[in-house]
């Protein structure tokens, strides 16, 4: 496409191997000396008690810089998409939105916050000289120092289009988001021109043309910043009120009011998470979505707004689609797909259970997230089992994408009686008193009442029941092996653990309260399920089996995270970092967690992993 400003070739100065942007890195430049002596700062930065001098580079800089404060349009009646946009869920594609400058958005992020790439493009705003070759002798030197001249005043005309595009700290280092900031260096560059070509002598009506001639300015100063759902729905509440992710977010920097060499166009947050889930419903790649997102947040930085009426969505969906066009991109323009998924019946409203839908949508985004935690512990029985004692595919898939995340799973199962390290190597082993066993397995005989002695990867009884074999069958224990006598069961094996086995009333009424004082100092007693009654090691839990791991892997409880819900739970759910206690868990679980999950039925282990892992 032919420019405006130059009738010759499009050039970019790529600087290669520039680093991630640091703030001393940036030129400074004195606001004062923009402003003039006659106009203080504070004037136009009236959140700012004290503005000595700040530097405009620095500023565009930002992850979040400080938008204009343009004149408010007028109030208006959205168009029907734009009014849609507006309510579009997480869970589905998100629209985009424009934060409006008349807020004024204080820069709260450093640049530690995230990682930079950085172009400099330049292209001419001038027609291309031709120097006559055949001078009459006598103005030769004069026609030489004349196109000399005009030369240099087309090297000064040049217009510098500085662009840095930026990584938000907690988007990991996906290869895929890496290779595209790398092409975006030429892409954007290139957008840029076309677009400002059809800013001068512009036809639309509803284009806001505080920005219509960039020729008259040295540099444009132009930020893209990526980032997850996380990160932008953030922005999006604080800015916005809308309490939402979104695909794309523009901020203006333009000073109209300001006579200034620059021209700060502003910034272009863009949620990569957002984006490749749009792209794998419109069937393009993730670089195809991701420039028509930034297509659609520069022409929102030109003056282009979609949500003032049905002229000004048209209008903006023709130069969506005429700048995509030039350039040879994928895609119908993100004003376009809105309309399409409205007439596809696509959008809806976001479900009632708004939390579960924002912990839920992480599912097939976790790429895009960095781990919280190096190491969850995870209960089994009413916890990584549902009450089927089965792993549902959810939960199956919630642990494989966060190993291949690099989070490591620990079952922690049982009552800390057996640990085991590295390599699977045994780490811990407490026996129960043979006393107590005794004991216990002659009040079976004399009650009847079932009890299942747990030695290490075997399980005796004394006689057979159907409560005995329900814990093969639905908990998948061992079978328990029918022993003649209690000398044989107590000859065959150390014993780790016993469980009684009753009815919820039996347990609470008359086992608990006849064992917990019958092995007062020797054993303790712990109920992980209403109908079973455990007889354990003096001194053991789960808790102390967790210390007792985190010791010989040497990682501190910062790193943990717990997932449970029994009675058992309570000292695992209090050492991590962050302990979650499913919604079906005992009162004494849930008391000590720090956060209440949903039941197990309810894939409660995988929604808390999606939620609160990343």
């Amino acid at each position: 496409m032919r420019s405006r400003y130059s009738a010759g070739t499009f050039r970019l100065r790529i600087l290669v191997n520039t680093p991630f942007l640091r703030p001393n890195q940036v030129p400074y430049r004195p606001l004062s000396s923009l402003l003039g002596p006659n106009r203080p700062p504070s004037s136009y930065f009236p959140a700012i008690s004290s503005l000595e001098s700040v530097s405009m580079a620095r500023i565009v800089g930002r992850a979040l810089p400080l938008p204009t404060r343009s004149p408010v349009r007028p109030p208006h009646s959205p168009a029907p998409i734009a009014a849609a946009l507006q309510w579009w869920p997480r869970g589905v594609p998100t629209a985009s939105s424009h934060l409006s400058n008349s807020v004024l958005c204080s820069p709260f992020y450093s640049d530690s916050q995230r990682r930079g790439f950085h172009v400099s493009s330049r292209y001419s705003r001038s027609p291309a000289l031709f120097g006559g070759f055949f001078g009459s002798l006598r103005g030769f030197r004069k026609t030489r120092r004349r196109l000399a001249a005009k030369k240099q005043a087309l090297k000064e005309k040049q217009l510098e289009l500085d662009v840095k595009i930026s990584i938000e700290d907690e988007l990991p280092n996906d290869p895929e988001v890496l290779s595209i900031a790398e092409m975006l260096k030429l892409n954007i560059p290139m957008a840029m021109k076309i677009a400002f070509d059809g800013l001068k002598d512009s036809e639309y009506k509803t284009r806001e043309s505080s920005i219509d001639d960039v020729g008259k300015f040295e540099k444009v100063e132009l930020s893209v910043l990526f980032c997850n759902d996380d990160f932008i729905r953030k922005l999006n509440k604080d800015w916005r009120g809308e309490d939402c992710a979104t695909d794309v977010l523009s901020m203006s920097q333009h000073m109209p009011e300001l006579d200034l060499p620059i021209l700060m166009l502003g910034d272009i947050v863009i949620s990569v998470e957002t984006a490749a889930r749009q792209a794998g419903e419109r069937g393009h790649t993730l670089l195809d979505e991701i420039r028509i997102l930034m297509v659609h947040g520069l022409l929102h930085l030109l003056g282009f707004d979609h949500e003032i009426n049905g002229e000004a969505e048209a209008e903006m969906q023709k130069e969506e689609e005429l700048v995509l066009k030039s350039l040879g991109w994928k895609g119908k323009g993100l004003v376009k797909s809105a309309y399409d998924a409205v007439i596809d019946g696509i959008l809806h409203a976001e479900s009632s259970d708004g939390e579960v839908m924002k912990g839920l949508k992480k599912a097939g985004s976790l790429r895009f997230y960095r781990p919280k935690f190096s190491y969850i512990f995870c209960d089994m029985d009413g916890t990584l089992l549902n009450s089927r004692s089965q792993i549902t595919p959810m939960t199956a898939e919630a642990i494989r994408k966060a190993i291949s995340r690099g989070v490591n799973i620990v079952i922690a199962t049982g009552k800390g009686l057996l640990v085991y390290g590295r390599q699977g190597r045994e780490i811990c082993r407490r026996n129960l008193d043979q006393n107590v066993c005794r004991e216990a397995c002659l009040f079976s005989l004399k009650h009847e009442v079932p009890l299942i002695a747990f030695c290490q990867d075997r399980c005796f009884t004394l006689f057979e029941h159907p409560l005995v074999d329900s814990l093969h069958t639905i908990y998948h224990e061992p079978k328990a092996e029918v022993m003649p006598s209690v000398e044989h069961l107590l000859a065959a094996a150390e014993v780790q653990k016993l469980i009684f086995l009753d009815t919820a009333e039996g347990v609470s009424s008359t086992l608990r309260p006849h064992w917990t004082k019958a092995t007062k100092g020797r054993a303790g007693i712990v109920q992980a399920m209403p109908d079973m009654l455990e007889i354990v090691p003096h001194g053991t839990s789960k808790g102390n089996g967790v210390k007792m791991l985190l010791d010989h892997l040497g990682v501190t409880a910062k790193e943990v995270m717990a997932i449970g819900d029994g009675e058992n739970d309570v000292e695992m759910l209090q050492i991590a970092s962050l302990g979650v206690a499913l919604a079906n868990g005992s009162e004494k679980a849930k008391a000590v967690a720090n956060v209440i999950g949903a039941t197990n039925d309810e894939d409660g282990a995988a929604k808390a992993i999606y939620q609160y892992a990343f």
